[in-house]
């Protein structure tokens, strides 16, 4: 029998996205997979980039699927389909069952009224809507712009949104840069205001100013104390036996290396969870610069207690990433990193830092299968060999 995940990515996925968009009117006429999150024994979930032929012409569409979450199948748009043996839940991405946020923000008359509650400028005109991110199920984020003014909208499950609110009140409170809270809604978004800057991660690559380590603990150190009162999330290292078991199912020739990394690392960060307070989720994509100063964070869903090793072993992971890209610079970006590693050993130490950007590295191990990168199969195994290189301490050499 085939399993969830062949379902969803293989070539009988194109069936179940045809079936869905028919019932809408559509035909769906190209597709991909876009990313996949697959929780082993537990669930999988799919997004996809389709073009959907309509009545009025074609049109590149974003749609959804899940199997093993029967709460998926019952939401409204949502077309369920069954074998005989499971039911796939398939949708169009404003339809997505646990973000009910997102079809008012496709109304255009309730998506007026919010910007103007908002008092975004422009908000009676024309509205371009940019979707920036999606996970399905789990959260989008969404920009919305008149042409004279701008607002993000971060779409979460509703039983989420007023702790995300906080989090994001607190640390602005706090004169981090973090995007300031605009207000939030009973189905689950989040308003933001926008910040200005580029991305840390486009100024790393293109080579132009970045900040210093130490320009990146004072950000840190700045975080609240107030953040070691919000709720504890397991960081990354903490899941290392997660993440090689879904790097088994995806790869099966690196299943027993990808668990043997990972009891190195549980066991390298057991007892040590720390009660700094951490962003949880540091890296180059959530920090945004101008003229090499940073000037935004972003994502800090993730805020909480934790350890410090947690918050730059991230980021030197992330970096570490970035040298194993095809068509990045290698060198410079692996130089770049080691700056970043030796100087953050210095403030958590080696040995700490070495073992939670292990722990990061394999959790970045599942990312070319699940965004379906050409050549995953490849990319998983050279990031396998950097998690290697830190765990027996070759990696600053």
């Amino acid at each position: 029998m085939a399993t969830d995940l062949d379902v969803l990515t293989g070539p009988g996925a194109g069936s179940l996205l045809s079936a869905a968009v028919a019932t809408a009117g559509g035909e769906v006429t190209t597709w991909s997979v876009r990313q996949v999150d697959h929780r082993p024994g537990r669930s999988t979930t799919v997004s996809y980039r389709a073009g959907v032929r309509w009545p009025h012409g074609v049109r590149a569409e974003t749609l959804g699927a899940s199997l093993g979450r029967p709460e998926d199948a019952r939401g409204p748009g949502v077309v369920a389909l069954a074998d005989g043996e499971r039911t796939a839940a398939v949708w169009m991405f404003q339809d997505d069952p646990a973000l009910p946020a997102l079809r008012p923000l496709h109304d255009p008359r309730a998506l007026a009224r919010l910007l103007g509650d908002l008092r975004v400028p422009g908000a009676g005109g024309p509205v371009r809507l940019q979707v920036r991110a999606y996970r399905p199920t789990r959260r989008a984020v969404v920009e919305a712009s008149t042409g004279r003014g701008r607002v993000f909208l971060k779409v979460v499950r509703p039983d989420r949104v007023v702790a995300l609110h906080a989090r994001h009140a607190l640390l602005t409170d706090a004169g981090l840069p973090v995007p300031r809270p605009l207000g939030w809604t009973d189905n689950g978004l989040l308003a933001l205001a926008p910040l200005q800057g580029t991305p840390m991660r486009d100024v790393v690559r293109d080579g132009g100013r970045v900040p210093s380590p130490a320009d990146v603990v004072k950000l840190l150190d700045r975080m609240p104390a107030g953040v070691r009162a919000l709720p504890r999330r397991r960081s990354w290292s903490e899941g290392a036996g997660h993440y090689a078991a879904v790097i088994g199912v995806a790869l099966p020739s690196e299943a027993e290396r990808a668990a043997r990394l990972a009891a190195a690392i549980t066991d390298a960060v057991a007892g040590d969870a720390g009660d700094d307070p951490t962003h949880g989720d540091l890296y180059e994509a959530q920090v945004l610069l101008a003229g090499g100063r940073i000037t935004g964070l972003l994502d800090v869903d993730s805020a909480g207690p934790g350890h410090r090793a947690d918050d730059l072993g991230c980021l030197v992971a992330h970096l570490e990433t970035l040298s194993l890209l095809r068509g990045w610079d290698a060198d410079r970006l692996r130089a770049y990193a080691r700056e970043h590693a030796r100087a953050y050993a210095d403030v958590v130490g080696p040995d700490a830092l070495a073992a939670r950007t292990a722990g990061v590295l394999l959790s970045l191990a599942t990312g070319p299968h699940r965004v379906q990168e050409p050549g995953w199969r490849e990319a998983t195994s050279r990031r396998l060999d950097a998690v290697e290189r830190w765990l027996d301490g070759t990696a600053l050499s």
